[in-house]
Formats: structure tokens, C-alpha cells, sequence
């Protein structure tokens, strides 16, 4: 990788497209940290607690880079994009129009970004106005005017406020895109997922310290942990960079055919079928649900009342092994969903048949577009197994200390999109360097 750097950074074009990325970045890290008016920022801490246990406002503010703990202008981060990028593709799956669309080329493409730039929108508004409620419901100290006339008029500054900046964060994502190094969306979660990272370690350190001082653990428990978490955060990412670039091969033969007085075909080729062709979707949607109830009984007031709702908040809880139990189901079933809606096997066999492929061994048409379904649940199985693997470890390392190692709860899939974005980043580098035919990185 730092001599795919190395190299990049000599061509020049490429290098333009570096520092570019780097500028948006620090653009996107200056506009994390701008306050909003009439949020009381001296009471923010009083907020903390919501981002504890295993909620979606935990996982909401490790993607946010710790933007969302202290409601700033781009609180809400990249969660409106991605969730308005993800209803788009269940839309075109459900829609015809839309599959219509989707498959109408550069046109096709560019139309369903502007709707989905739309609903970005949408969601961000809606987003915006229950992140306000949320700070409302911990109490009046968190805004500087309250009651009457300023009460409304401040609600509407600040739910506009976290809306441009959802709006800020797609207009730098694309930028990106455009004249930058990746996927600009990708980038900026990666950004976040890295600079909360230190903040991460920190608070585990803090963690063992006082459960050291307090005297509910002794000192070789609290060093095993902390060494422990190190060590599986280690072997996480190099498992994760061993398997993302992991896939099943298809062989595939293309019959000899002739054209005037020349004949073409007669090559053999594979089709490739990557052992995480969801990639980290299925660890959103997982967490997301498995994370809704404790957020709804917390922000309800259920999580103290001593009953019921307190034992279901405890039992879904990252401190909880159910919790990392329908996690593991919930990734295996996501990712058997996104692999439906995200790849088609009747497709696919019917444009080897156009083309004059066809799997050695099988029949062309429906026989292989059964094949082909028959392999790809194979690997979308191990390829599940692995996310889950990759997702549960911490939160079972948490169980088992009790809930000493809360803070390390998203780690596994946090793990996984930092790994993912490195890997996708650096094969566009190379990619890019190939394109220019730069003869030191091609020896």
C-alpha cells in the first residue's frame, strides 16, 4: 500500500485528485465541529448517556466521527444519504419504472441520483426534527431560548441547521466523487470511523482504569482485557483484508463463432462471485433493527421504571448475549436479502447465453441460472458466517467481562467498512496510476 502511494503521489494527476480528497476532508472535519444556534453547548454532556448500551445513537455517533454526541452542524453525517441510497435500491427492485431506470445507462443513472439527492432531503428533515425532539426530551437546559414565540422560532433554526448540513454532506460526498480519489460517501465514513477511533480507546482505557480504582476488577483482569481488545482488533482487520478479497470462480466457455472471414470465441473465461458481495449492508440493517427497541425504550423512559421494559432493555442490551444472537441471525438473513435484490442469476445466465457462454457441464439457460443460484447461496452463507464472525466477536468479548468492554461493542463492524474503503480506495489508486501507464508501478 505506501508504495502504491508512493507512486501515486508521482503523477501528478493523481496527486491533484489526492490533495483534493484531503481538502474536502478537512472541509468536512472544520464543519463537524461548528456549533448551531441556540443549542446551549456548556450542557451538552448531559447527553452522554443516550450514547450507551448498544443503541442506534451509540452507532449513530461513531459514524458521525462524535458529531452527533455534540449535536454540531453535520450531526446527522452521512445516515440520511445512505438511508435514502439504500430505499432507492429496494425501490428499483419494487418499482418498474425505476428498474427501468436503473438500467437506462448514464441517463438512467444520473435521474435516480437526483431523486435520491430528494429523498436525502426528505429523510434529513425528518431526521433533523426527531434529533431535536430527542435533545428537547433532556431537558430545557440544552437551549438557550425556550417558551412562546423563541421556543418555535429556535425549533426551526436548528431542525433547518442539521438539515443543510445532512445537505453540506451529500454536496461533499459528490464532490469527491467528481474530482476526488473513491467513493465520496465512503470516504467521509471512513474519516469518522478513524477520528473516533482514538476517542474509542480512550474511553476503554478510562473504563479499566476506574473499574480498576473502584475495585470491581483487579489490575492483571483489567490489562488482560485491554491487551485482549487490542490483539482481536488486530486480527479482525487482517481476517477482514484476507476475506473481502476472497470469491468463488465459475468457470465459464464461450463457444467459437464466425463473423465474415474471422472467427471469434473459443475462450475460456470465470465468472467471479466475491465471498462478501453485500459487503457491510447487512451489518447496518442488522444493527439497526436489533438496536431499535433499547433506543425506543430508552428515549420512552421504560430502560428505569424497574419493570417489564427495564428487563427487555436489559436483555437487548450489547451487555446481553441475545443481543449477539439475533445479531448473527439478523446479518445472515440480510445478507441473503441484499444478495437477492443486488444480484440476478436469471440475468446473468441469459447474457451468457446471448453472448455465446455457458458452464462446462450444464445447459445454458434456466440449468444454469439454477447453477449459478445453487453457488452463490453457498458463498452468500460463508460470506454471512463471516460477517457475523467479524460483527460478534466484541460483543461477546463485552459479554463476557460483563460490560466492562461496552465501548468496544461496534468495533467488528466499524472494522469492516474502515477495511473495505482502504481496500476499495487503493484499487482505485492503482487503478488510476494503470490508466496512466506509469511504467514503476507496472515493472
Amino acid at each position: 500500500m505506501l508504495k502504491t502511494l508512493r507512486n501515486a503521489w508521482k503523477v501528478p494527476e493523481v496527486r491533484a485528485k489526492m490533495l483534493f480528497t484531503l481538502l474536502i476532508l478537512l472541509l468536512y472535519r472544520l464543519g463537524a465541529a461548528l456549533p448551531v444556534p441556540f443549542v446551549n453547548y456548556d450542557y451538552i454532556q448531559q447527553v452522554a448517556s443516550i450514547y450507551s448500551n448498544g443503541s442506534i445513537l451509540a452507532y449513530q455517533n461513531i459514524l458521525s466521527g462524535g458529531a452527533f454526541g455534540n449535536a454540531r452542524l453535520l450531526a446527522l453525517s452521512v445516515s440520511p444519504y445512505i438511508t435514502a441510497s439504500i430505499v432507492m435500491q429496494l425501490l428499483a427492485v419494487a418499482i418498474p419504472s425505476l428498474e427501468r431506470l436503473s438500467k437506462n445507462g448514464e441517463e438512467g443513472r444520473k435521474k435516480i441520483e437526483r431523486i435520491t439527492r430528494y429523498v436525502t432531503i426528505g429523510l434529513a428533515i425528518v431526521t433533523a426534527f426527531g434529533y431535536y425532539r430527542l435533545l428537547r426530551s433532556q431537558g430545557n437546559d440544552l437551549f438557550i431560548y425556550t417558551g412562546g414565540f423563541s421556543e418555535v422560532f429556535s425549533a426551526i433554526v436548528i431542525i433547518a441547521c442539521y438539515t443543510a448540513g445532512a445537505a453540506i454532506v451529500m454536496w461533499l460526498g459528490q464532490k469527491i466523487d467528481e474530482q476526488g480519489i473513491g467513493n465520496g460517501i465512503s470516504i467521509i465514513l471512513f474519516a469518522n470511523i478513524v477520528t473516533s477511533f482514538p476517542t474509542t480507546m480512550g474511553n476503554l482505557y478510562t473504563t479499566l482504569k476506574n473499574a480498576y480504582l473502584s475495585n470491581e476488577q483487579s489490575l492483571a483482569v483489567c490489562i488482560i482485557y485491554g491487551v485482549l481488545t487490542v490483539l482481536i482488533i488486530i486480527a479482525s482487520i487482517i481476517f477482514v483484508t484476507y476475506m473481502s478479497d476472497a470469491e468463488r470462480r465459475i468457470p465459464i466457455q464461450y463457444a467459437k463463432r464466425t463473423v465474415g472471414r474471422k472467427m471469434y470465441g473459443g475462450q475460456s473465461s470465470n465468472l467471479p462471485i466475491k465471498l462478501n458481495m453485500s459487503g457491510v449492508m447487512p451489518i447496518i440493517f442488522a444493527s439497526t433493527i436489533v438496536s431499535l427497541p433499547t433506543t425506543i425504550i430508552y428515549l420512552t423512559g421504560g430502560a428505569t421504571n424497574g419493570g417489564f421494559w427495564e428487563s427487555v432493555y436489559n436483555a437487548l442490551s450489547s451487555s446481553s448475549i441475545i443481543y449477539a444472537v439475533i445479531l448473527f441471525v439478523l446479518i445472515i438473513a440480510f445478507a441473503y436479502f441484499y444478495t437477492s435484490i443486488s444480484f440476478n442469476p436469471n440475468e446473468v445466465a441469459s447474457n451468457l447465453m446471448q453472448n455465446g457462454g455457458s458452464i462446462p457441464g450444464i445447459r445454458p439457460g434456466k440449468p444454469t441460472a439454477a447453477y449459478i443460484t445453487k453457488v452463490l447461496n453457498k458463498v452468500v452463507l460463508m460470506g454471512a458466517f463471516f460477517l457475523s464472525i467479524v460483527a460478534c466477536i466484541p460483543i461477546i468479548l463485552n459479554v463476557i467481562s460483563n460490560g466492562l468492554l461496552n465501548v468496544v461493542s461496534f468495533t467488528g463492524s466499524t472494522l469492516l467498512i474502515v477495511v473495505g474503503v482502504t481496500l476499495e480506495t487503493f484499487r482505485e489508486l492503482e487503478a488510476q496510476i494503470t490508466m496512466r501507464h506509469y511504467k514503476g508501478f507496472l515493472k
